[in-house]
């Protein structure tokens, strides 16, 4: 699977906040009601809404109308895909650290320890 570096930068911004994560993980099971996790956090209303349009935006939840209620529902799908994009992005820097770690001893291997071999 390669990486859609939009949607990576989407769902990194989407995880960032620990408020956006914990409304993931509270609508895994069942769909909630944005005004019942209103009551959950320290926040307005408003503010909740705007961490659920960020997810709904990086596609990690959906929400549904359901009377005068909106139902926040966590993706599934999309959660794992970004469970697997976090891990492709894990094994490339992990990649590179080994690389550049190489590099470095290759140097310390040709005794230049950063002097100039001129």
């Amino acid at each position: 699977m390669v990486v859609d570096e939009v949607l990576a930068d989407r769902l990194l911004h989407a995880l960032a906040d620990s408020t956006r994560r914990d409304i993931v993980r509270r609508c895994l099971g069942e769909a909630a009601s944005v005004s019942r996790l209103a009551d959950v956090y320290p926040m307005s209303f408003a503010a909740v809404q705007k961490h659920v349009a960020v997810l709904e935006r990086a596609g990690l939840v959906s929400k549904e109308r359901r009377g005068r209620e909106q139902l926040v529902r966590s993706e599934i799908d999309a959660v794992r895909q970004a469970r697997e994009a976090l891990d492709q992005l894990e094994a490339t820097w992990r990649g590179r650290i080994e690389r550049m770690s190489d590099l470095l001893a290759e140097d310390e291997g040709d005794g230049r320890h950063g002097r100039d071999q001129s």
